[in-house]
């Protein structure tokens, strides 16, 4: 049998991704948590940074969803205190934050995911991850210019 049978996640091209905790996960004291659970998982920490974001940034961030409904009311959730912010590596790393993070809708999520154990609402879910790499390389450039 060869190496790549054995283990194909060793030879899975390394990625990153971002993932912002959101305002109602640092109110709540679960920043460190939810940091273990990727560490858990052997991802590797590469950013870490607490700040509270302006509108603008946060405007720019979720400029994919510009004109929806939740719009302003996301871009105001996510100003009303600090965020962390970080940078996440390790093999198919965007794939595997999104199935640790779960739905969007915490309600939908399931448990033993981030948003099924923590979340609390649509708009009151815990985390943000990118969705693509493309994704990754816009938002990163927000915190991490």
């Amino acid at each position: 049998m060869d190496h790549f049978a054995q283990d194909p996640r060793r030879y899975a091209q390394t990625e990153r991704t971002l993932i912002v905790i959101k305002p109602d996960a640092v109110r709540r004291g679960l920043v460190g948590k939810i940091i273990q659970r990727f560490e858990d998982r052997s991802l590797k920490l590469i950013a870490l940074e607490l700040r509270t974001l302006e509108k603008e940034r946060l405007e720019d961030l979720y400029s994919p969803h510009r004109g929806k409904p939740f719009f302003n009311d996301l871009v105001e959730f996510m100003s009303s205190g600090p965020v962390a912010a970080a940078i996440l590596e390790g093999p198919e790393v965007i794939k595997i934050t999104r199935l640790m993070i779960g739905n969007t809708k915490s309600p939908e999520a399931a448990p033993g995911t981030i948003r099924g154990d923590f979340g609390l609402g649509i708009t009151e879910n815990i985390i943000h991850a990118s969705d693509t790499l493309e994704s990754f390389e816009r938002e990163s450039k927000i915190f991490f210019p």
